[in-house]
């Protein structure tokens, strides 16, 4: 156990220290930013994050199995009906298939892994953490680490993130905060009713595949992040309504929110045993 824990920390260690070879690499010395240039930096980060999210998938083997990642991304109940339970996909809680700022992004993030996971108390990579979307926000059961699906989503993840420096990512994508008092509850449900019945239905139920569920037996579970009023207010805040994102107001974000979290959703079973089908060494 020590030994993993040390191997990982080890990983950690060198992302940083690649991250620091490209500021050098760059002309910075690690330590003594030139004034105005932290700004620049910032400003060519979130460039190169847009240029990414708009790219088309290169030519080739390696383009079909990130155009893979993508669908399983977009249409992942149906792709992986034994591994979903909620009806929805990923992109439910990432916008445009993880392309939108604040939006639950992927722009970047595979050169945050491996990161320390609270939840986890361990350090995880990026894998570990798409099997913890499956387990919470789908309800479901991730697929094996070694499995073509995984591999295409860790794929598609990294394509988002060319450019990004390693263990920094890119700026701009994390969750937006909201600047609101306590949640209003009722004032919640008529904002419900007024902006979000329309697609997601009055039940909370959705629309078949196409709006997806905020609570009730086929939703995400009570340990998924959109579970929190800290993760799901602003997400709202930024791309709810789906026909007028960004129209809310913090407020409205936070009453909004905090009125679909009074509603039933499935509970996490923690002691669900995970196991993968075992491979011979020669696959590896």
């Amino acid at each position: 156990m020590i030994g993993r824990w040390r191997a990982a920390w080890a990983a950690l260690v060198l992302g940083y220290l690649c991250a620091a070879a490209v500021a050098c690499a760059g002309g910075l010395k690690t330590g003594s930013t030139p004034a105005g240039t932290e700004t620049l930096s910032v400003a060519a980060g979130a460039d190169q994050a847009a240029v990414d999210a708009r790219a088309t998938f290169p030519p080739g083997p390696q383009g079909a199995l990130i155009a893979e990642g993508y669908r399983l991304i977009t249409q992942t109940s149906t792709l992986l009906p034994r591994n979903v339970t909620a009806r929805m996909s990923c992109a439910a809680c990432h916008t445009n298939a993880g392309r939108v700022p604040h939006a639950g992004s992927f722009l970047g993030l595979y050169a945050l892994f491996p990161q320390w996971n609270k939840r986890a108390h361990r350090f995880i990579a990026l894998q570990d953490r798409i099997a913890e979307c499956f387990l919470y926000s789908m309800n479901g059961t991730p697929p094996a680490y070694s499995s073509r699906e995984m591999i295409a989503m860790t794929a598609y993840i990294a394509w988002l993130s060319r450019g990004a420096p390693v263990g920094v990512g890119f700026p701009g994508q994390e969750p937006v905060r909201i600047a609101a008092g306590p949640p209003n509850v009722a004032d919640g449900a008529r904002l419900y009713t007024q902006r979000c019945a329309e697609c997601h239905g009055a039940d909370g139920n959705g629309v078949g595949l196409t709006y997806p569920p905020l609570w009730g037996p086929q939703s995400f579970n009570d340990k998924a992040g959109m579970a929190h009023l800290t993760r799901m207010a602003p997400f709202v805040r930024v791309a709810m309504p789906l026909n007028a994102p960004g129209s809310l107001t913090d407020q409205q974000a936070l009453d909004v929110a905090a009125f679909v979290l009074t509603h039933s959703r499935p509970h996490f079973r923690a002691n669900r045993l995970i196991a993968f089908p075992p491979q011979p060494a020669s696959f590896f």
